[in-house]
């Protein structure tokens, strides 16, 4: 699954990055981000990749449109593995 801009504006939404924030995480350019999430443009697939790598580290996870009940593509958040802890 490719995650599409307006999924990647609602999960930096969903944690409260800026796009700064999320370009830092993930390694990209603002100007290649800004681009992606107003659907200007497409980044390459290893951009696309470090984003959504960047996104789910901080506990996002992407629904697809064949995703039962989800009623289309869209985010939700999770625990960040990192977040986890044993009790």
């Amino acid at each position: 699954m490719s995650i599409s801009g307006a999924q990647c504006r609602a999960a930096r939404g969903l944690i409260g990055w800026s796009q700064t924030e999320l370009c830092e995480a993930a390694g990209v350019g603002r100007a290649t981000l800004a681009n992606f999430e107003a659907q200007k443009s497409t980044p390459y697939d290893r951009t696309l990749r470090d984003i959504e790598s960047a996104l789910r580290a901080a506990g996002v996870t992407f629904l697809d449109g064949d995703y039962t009940g989800s009623g289309g593509e869209g985010v939700r958040l999770t625990q960040p593995p990192a977040a986890a802890s044993d009790v």
